[in-house]
């Protein structure tokens, strides 16, 4: 039951993060602005090892790793997934990056040798179906335009880099690394890598002082970052990437649930169609594998 409090919380806390950035575009760059979320969380992280005597001294071979995970994770898929937006709409980002399920599957073979098994095809593919279907409307109105092509790509490209940044995670935790010390450095090193894109754009380091943009930097800093990566990366380990990246999948369901709640959404029939789809194939990907023995964070 251990691994499934994992999976509910990640989803969960990420599935409410849509509305936390939408407060986070506009005064300030976004580049800035996740050069503030992933500092922020790798200080934590570092207090949170401090209080429990974990250590964070590890090789220059272990700090490869954890820089390509600030890379891939806490860097270039963020600022890839950001700009698709600007030429896109976040239902057409969603399912863009929803193909994270696939390059998983992928990634678990061609690194891992896992082998693959038919339901976990099955309930991509199920996945999959359901989120297209959830935004039916913005998919069926598609004008393919070069800016669409271009949002589509960078999405695409934002979802391959996060798999690329859930692969490392996962040969570092087989190098029996604790987890909050890889994403202490890891969110540093994502940070850094952030800023330092800022400054070479010519970025404006300004801060926008607003109680909406300051609640929502910590909310995406502390839950957002240090919480649901402490969650989601430590299942990965457990039941594997090609399990643990359906969570991409849940986290458009999660969110237009809690827009139908507090937004007024209207659930029609294709967002019904949709979570059914997007549930069944959660159910087939999963299984049994979510109850296994805990370990730490």
């Amino acid at each position: 039951m251990y691994n499934l409090f994992l999976y509910a919380a990640s989803v969960l806390i990420w599935g409410s993060t849509w509305y936390a950035i939408e407060f986070q575009l506009g005064v300030v760059a976004v580049e800035v602005s996740l050069t503030y979320r992933f500092l922020i969380s790798a200080a934590l992280a570092f207090a949170w090892c401090g209080l429990r005597r974990e250590s964070v001294s590890f090789s220059w071979s272990i700090h490869r790793y954890f820089l390509l995970l600030g890379l891939f994770l806490f860097g270039l898929n963020y600022i890839a997934a950001y700009s698709a937006q600007i030429y896109i709409t976040s239902a057409l980002n969603a399912i863009g990056f929803s193909t994270m399920v696939w390059m998983n599957i992928l990634n678990a073979r061609i690194f891992f040798g896992r082998p693959i098994e038919p339901r976990t095809y099955a309930g991509a593919g199920l996945g999959m179906t359901g989120i297209i279907a959830l935004f039916w409307p913005e998919v069926r109105d598609i004008s393919l335009q070069d800016g669409v092509f271009i949002g589509i790509g960078l999405s695409l490209l934002g979802a391959f880099l996060a798999s690329l940044g859930n692969t490392v995670s996962l040969a570092v935790q087989q190098k029996k690394i604790p987890i909050m010390p890889t994403n202490a450095w890891g969110m540093l090193y994502g940070g850094l890598f952030n800023g330092g894109l800022a400054l070479l754009q010519g970025r404006t380091f300004n801060f926008n002082t607003s109680p909406e943009y300051i609640i929502s930097l910590l909310f995406l800093a502390i839950f957002g970052s240090l919480v649901a990566f402490a969650c989601y990366l430590t299942l990965l380990g457990k039941i594997g990437l090609e399990r643990a990246g359906y969570i991409v999948v849940i986290i458009p369901v999660v969110a237009l649930v809690i827009s139908a709640l507090f937004e007024g959404l209207t659930l029609d029939l294709h967002i019904l169609i949709g979570i059914t789809l997007a549930l069944l194939g959660n159910i087939l990907i999963l299984g049994r594998q979510v109850i296994r023995k805990p370990i730490r964070i």
